[in-house]
């Protein structure tokens, strides 16, 4: 880059995962952002820029909603203007789309300023397994599933607490999350939906969370078990991470325009609960 004047873009961005070594880039593997960095590189005709995106997804995990923000030279931006989206298109391959181009508000920061994000994970527990055609983004699960013994569980989840036992610990960073929803709903026969909502997530904290679920709403397991688990505050071997082709991160939600900035700044403090920190 130059010292020019720069001109923060919002990237809004859908994936199919199966192929991609997650979101982050990785020597020697194929990513997502690898994929889009190139591709602007080359469009715009600048060196490789750096992304930021709003949920640093797994490998294999797929996206509708995902949000990305870069920085390039405003001169580059004025040139390309409303044909940056339909020459990303030219060059991308057909498994990860730019759907949405624009210069983003002050104060954006994809990852910072956002209030929360949805993803989706969906089970089948169809007798004969999943159907071919949607066997990357359903995951088949061999024993029947009751859809209201696991929405009793997952109300007991609700709330802020320390998601350390469905999480993999990061040396240096909190598992203090907001958990705003998490709700089962039947979408077809056999096919249930697993929509989980937070401020923020750590690591593997998803697909943890619908492991536990998913031995309540077999049998296997007591209702009252995952908030069981959630307290005693450790990980339990017994909590199974389900495989990552059945999660769909589908919305990242920001504040105003005049809030995200002062959002950015208070996502960025180091969070604790308030009855750990008295």
């Amino acid at each position: 880059m130059t010292d020019e004047t720069l001109t923060r873009l919002r990237l809004d961005i859908s994936y199919d995962g199966t192929d991609f070594s997650g979101w982050a880039e990785q020597p020697g593997r194929r990513t997502v952002q690898g994929e889009l960095q190139a591709a602007l590189a080359r469009v715009l005709r600048i060196p490789t820029p750096q992304l930021t995106v709003a949920g640093r997804t797994d490998a294999g995990v797929h996206a509708r909603g995902q949000v990305a923000h870069v920085d390039v030279p405003a001169s580059v931006w004025e040139a390309e203007g409303e044909r940056l989206l339909r020459r990303l298109a030219g060059v991308l391959p057909p498994d990860v789309r730019v759907t949405a181009v624009a210069p983003a508000p002050p104060g954006f920061d994809a990852r910072f300023s956002a209030l929360f994000r949805r993803y989706v994970y969906r089970v089948s527990d169809a007798p004969g397994g999943v159907d071919p055609l949607r066997r990357h983004e359903v995951l088949w699960h061999r024993r029947p599933l009751d859809v209201d013994r696991m929405n009793e569980a997952a109300a007991a989840l609700l709330g802020e607490h320390d998601f350390a036992a469905y999480c993999r610990k990061r040396e240096g960073a909190s598992t203090v999350r907001e958990l705003q929803r998490l709700e089962w709903r039947r979408e077809s026969e056999h096919v249930y939906a697993a929509t989980v909502q937070a401020d923020a997530f750590c690591h593997n904290m998803v697909r943890a969370l619908v492991g536990a679920l998913l031995a309540v709403g077999d049998g296997r397991r007591p209702p009252e078990w995952p908030a069981q688990v959630l307290r005693a505050g450790v990980r339990d071997s017994a909590v199974h991470v389900v495989p990552p082709h059945g999660l769909t991160l589908e919305e990242v939600r920001y504040p105003a325009d005049e809030e995200l900035a002062a959002r950015a700044a208070a996502t960025r403090r180091f969070r604790v609960l308030e009855r750990a920190a008295e």
